[in-house]
């Protein structure tokens, strides 16, 4: 059979969600360096689908989206053509600084920054111990069933403008979740959603935070995205150690206004803040004003005994925000979080969801609140609690049995990743790198501290590896050289 193109399209498997994305770019990158050039006229869509063994409508959107960003031209009655995107893609650029953020039309906070490394494909190991990834086992199925159903409402109602907050029933959903989990006194009205935990800790800078003036305390090692957030809105930022107990609430300052913590299972340490310093941190908010944030975002998954009782159970000053994400519980491709927002705070929040981004959209909201109105979330997270407490017990067997003289685990009774504390001089660092090298991704816990801190050791992820794989990855792992600092 003679090709459809003179070009290779290689497209990744049926089913897959990159196929749309995967055509779209070859297309684009063949038009760009010339191989399909101006005024050839592209292959009818049908053609192109059944060449290529694909839905038309997937070659129908991929045109239109050429067709949007001017590589491609429509003529009526005789087909798609390749524009004539040279010019404009040769003509003459100002020069570029050697770096590009160190620009002095970017505002000062944002000068020098580099992006996240965010997680990537863990393909490309054979034991992944990514910290903060969830399983990927999830019932799609019946997901894809609640958003067809909300899909359908959606278009029968006819929505247009809706509520900053969320919708009523997906906040009602919730505050029934976290009542059950968390003992979480709230009602609806309480709750603002986001768009997962990051753009909750987001908006909660933006309304807290005086650029230049206002003094944040975060836990070192900590979340890197929450530093990001409140630096990103003007903050002072405090960093402050964290020991078996949590935050060491001793060293905050008086001057502290916001104080964020992961009380439930610090990351990325893992321990659980003890009762007495829950009982410290309140006082303190209490007697000098401040606001804490607290990020319970893995609490479903405890371990081997009842759960602390959240901060937010126990405040009587209306000093804490709770923020939660069902990333970890489902799947993180959903996106979806909330905040349970002190009532002060409320119209502030909502306000600064507007302006963000409007709301989330309507069709993952109403699935969602279906899927834990009708128990599919309680359910899911009982099976999955399981899961995780087997392969959280089989990783700290594992290293008891292989690295038990060098790795220390610290106490962790909930979430989807264990630390470990080196009790020899080592390199971090090129431990980590030693075990990519072979196959092996872990992290190092240094990688989430702002400065030199005391804590030295290993992060293990075990959301993307099955307990079967756990020992002999420690196993193969306790082999490399771990003495030394070079």
């Amino acid at each position: 059979m003679e090709p459809i193109l003179d070009i290779a399209i290689e497209l990744p498997g049926k089913g897959s969600r990159e196929l749309l994305r995967s055509l779209h770019r070859q297309l684009r990158a063949a038009i760009i360096d010339g191989r399909l050039q101006p005024g050839l006229r592209l292959p009818p869509t049908r053609a192109l689908a059944e060449g290529l063994e694909i839905s038309r409508n997937t070659v129908i959107a991929a045109y239109d989206m050429l067709l949007s960003e001017g590589y491609v031209e429509g003529r009526p009655g005789a087909g798609t053509y390749v524009a004539n995107v040279r010019p404009r893609l040769e003509r003459p650029k100002a020069p570029l600084q050697a770096d590009p953020l160190a620009d002095q039309r970017l505002a000062a906070t944002w000068r020098g920054w580099r992006p996240l490394a965010e997680t990537c494909s863990g393909e490309m190991y054979r034991y992944d111990f990514v910290a903060g990834m969830p399983d990927t086992e999830f019932p799609f199925d019946i997901w894809q069933r609640l958003s067809t159903r909300a899909a359908r409402a959606v278009a029968r109602a006819g929505v247009y403008e809706r509520d900053p907050a969320g919708e009523l029933p997906l906040r009602e959903a919730i505050a029934r979740h976290v009542s059950f989990v968390r003992a979480v006194a709230c009602e609806p009205e309480d709750i603002v959603v986001t768009a997962g935990a990051r753009q909750a800790i987001d908006l909660i800078a933006r309304i807290l935070v005086t650029p230049g003036e206002t003094e944040v305390a975060l836990e070192d090692p900590g979340y890197g995205p929450t530093q990001r957030s409140f630096t990103g809105a003007g903050a002072k930022i405090l960093p402050i150690p964290v020991d078996e107990e949590g935050l060491v609430v001793d060293r905050l300052p008086p001057s502290a206004r916001v104080i964020c913590i992961t009380p439930s299972h610090q990351f990325p340490l893992g321990v659980a803040m003890s009762a007495r310093r829950r009982a410290a941190l309140l006082d303190f908010a209490a007697s000098f004003g401040a606001v804490i944030i607290e990020d319970d975002y893995d609490s479903e998954f405890r371990h081997d005994r009842m759960p602390l009782d959240a901060l937010q159970t126990l405040d009587r000053s209306g000093s804490v925000f709770y923020a939660g994400t069902f990333s970890k519980s489902m799947f993180p491709a959903l996106r979806m979080g909330f905040v349970v927002a002190p009532e002060w705070a409320r119209y502030a929040l909502t306000l600064a969801k507007q302006m963000n981004d409007w709301h989330n959209p309507l069709i993952s909201q109403f699935a969602l609140a279906d899927f834990i109105a009708e128990g599919h979330l309680a359910r899911h997270v009982r099976k999955m609690r399981r899961v995780y407490s087997a392969r959280h017990e089989a990783l700290r067997a594992a290293l008891d049995a292989h690295m038990g003289d060098r790795l220390r685990p610290y106490r962790a009774h909930a979430g989807v990743h264990l630390a470990a504390e080196l009790t020899i001089p080592c390199n971090e660092q090129a431990l980590v790198a030693k075990a990519a090298g072979i196959g092996i991704r872990v992290e190092d816990i240094a990688r989430y501290a702002s400065r030199d801190i005391a804590q030295k050791g290993l992060v293990f992820g075990f959301g993307m590896i099955e307990a079967k794989d756990i020992e002999p990855a420690i196993a193969e792992l306790s082999q490399l050289r771990f003495g030394g600092r070079s």
